[in-house]
């Protein structure tokens, strides 16, 4: 890592200047499950991968503290995987490249991959380190958290055997996890029929960018642009004005990703072509205006294009295609009628992406409530079913309520009391966590959720606030120590 050497505390930012130099894109973790298997063995301590590829290190207590609970301490080793269009990264070789800026940790272009590899880092440090007093202690990791849960899903019921677990994959220091939301994720195919594109046509290529992004679930409150609305709303305004045809659309990303960019390949008659222009000239004035606070770097972008492609969307199934991912639902849906800041329930419009002869859109619902949950996805469900698409939701993960008897919460609050003198904030979170299906598999597991801060997660903005590291390095600490003593 650049200019990164004297960061605190050292051993922590040492572990993840080595996690990052391990590619580990969701669903390819390969490289990464060998590394955590060689460095448990590395160490003599039992390690043990299973079927789906979670990685296990146990570590004894320190003497004197042998017959005290065990502790899970807990993470994912995959990452989001996205860069800016401008920089040359290949995920499944190159090391993650960091910088310092301020207070900040920054990788140049990409996704930091903190989340989370920092939980990763800190599982490393507590089982390479010989100075710290603690209980018994198992580090588990778990693949693919990012695109599907599928390291948890795939879990054992017998893989885990603790009392306690900590899962280290928050994203707010001072803040203590105690619940968190499931989800689902709906895609709709809609076919791609061809047809000739008429002769005296103008073909150009609409885009946005410099969206903010980030996670569906974490930032769906923040009122950011979605790229594929704002891109889906310019096309739904030529509509009634216009023979317009559609060649290509690839926009949006990753399911759990708020989508930063996208652009869409058109054509229109020539005689309309200073009208495309003007109609986006109309809606960048307007999304602007919109998004004044959130996305002050928003592009909206137009230019001819030459292409060798002879054939568009015929014109019909283009319209309700359009139409359909106008309504589609997306955003906030409902607020908790608990918890006033908390988002109950909301869906998320990731992608849109022409593949073969189909355009396959992905979309991600989430709730705290799982008859919520399934009313949004029909929601969504029956938007895309009116456009005429095929449409499949998938299982997805549950929720996980909170512990009000929890032995660990009232441990990890004392603990960082003492420390700093306030108390924590005892939240719930709008995303979801592994813990939902650990609560399924383990019912018996009390368990908690805390971490550094991050930001712009899921985009090539992530970023780790340095301080809150070592903080949330001293109260793990101390948690396990007063874990040990109890």
């Amino acid at each position: 890592m650049s200019n990164t050497s004297l960061l605190q505390p050292a051993v922590v930012f040492d572990c993840f200047a080595e996690v990052n130099k391990v590619p580990r894109p969701s669903k390819r973790e390969e490289k990464m499950i060998a590394f955590l298997k060689e460095f448990g063995e590395s160490l003599g301590l039992p390690t043990v991968v299973d079927e789906v590829g979670n990685v296990s290190i146990s570590k004894p207590a320190t003497p004197g503290h042998e017959n005290a609970k065990t502790v899970i301490l807990q993470s994912h080793f995959d990452m989001v995987c996205e860069k800016n269009k401008d920089v040359e990264f290949d995920f499944d070789n190159d090391p993650i490249e960091t910088y310092v800026d301020g207070e900040w940790l920054r990788a140049k272009g990409t996704t930091l991959g903190a989340d989370d590899g920092i939980g990763v880092a800190m599982q490393m440090a507590i089982l390479r380190s010989d100075n710290i007093e603690h209980g018994p202690i198992q580090c588990v990791f778990t693949r693919d958290e990012e695109t599907g849960l599928t390291g948890a899903m795939g879990m054992g019921t017998d893989f885990m055997h603790g009392d306690y677990l900590i899962n280290l994959d928050s994203e707010d220091e001072g803040q203590i996890f105690v619940s968190c939301a499931g989800g689902v994720r709906t895609t709709a195919t809609f076919a791609f029929p061809k047809v000739a594109l008429p002769e005296g046509f103008f073909t150009f290529r609409v885009g946005v960018k410099g969206l903010m992004g980030g996670h569906s679930g974490d930032d769906i409150n923040k009122k950011r642009g979605n790229a594929n609305k704002i891109l889906v709303r310019y096309l739904n305004q030529l509509l009634p004005l216009t023979d317009l045809r559609l060649l290509d659309i690839q926009s949006g990303g990753l399911h759990n990703a708020i989508p930063r960019e996208g652009y869409a390949l058109c054509a229109v008659p020539m005689a309309d072509k200073e009208l495309v222009r003007v109609q986006l000239n109309l809606l960048a004035a307007a999304v602007e205006e919109e998004l004044s606070v959130t996305e002050r770097d928003i592009q909206l972008t137009l230019d001819s294009a030459e292409t060798a492609e002879t054939h568009c969307m015929e014109p019909e199934a283009m319209r309700r295609m359009l139409l359909s991912l106008h309504a589609v639902y997306n955003g906030v849906f409902a607020m908790s009628q608990d918890i006033d800041w908390l988002v109950e329930t909301s869906t998320n419009l990731a992608s849109i992406r022409l593949q073969g002869e189909e355009v396959v859109v992905t979309t991600s619902q989430r709730s705290c409530i799982g008859s919520a949950c399934d009313n949004m996805a029909s929601v969504v469900r029956a938007a895309f079913e009116l456009g005429g698409a095929r449409v499949v939701t998938n299982e997805g993960y549950p929720g996980w309520k909170m512990n009000p008897n929890s032995e660990i919460l009232r441990i990890a609050k004392e603990s960082y009391e003492a420390l700093f003198g306030k108390s924590p904030k005892i939240l719930a979170i709008h995303a979801g966590l592994e813990c939902g299906l650990f609560s399924e598999k383990y019912p018996n597991l009390d368990m908690i959720s805390f971490g550094p801060t991050l930001r712009g997660v899921h985009s090539p903005d992530e970023r780790l606030l340095i301080p809150t590291v070592q903080a949330v390095w001293d109260h793990l600490l101390d948690v396990l120590l007063r874990c040990a003593k109890c």
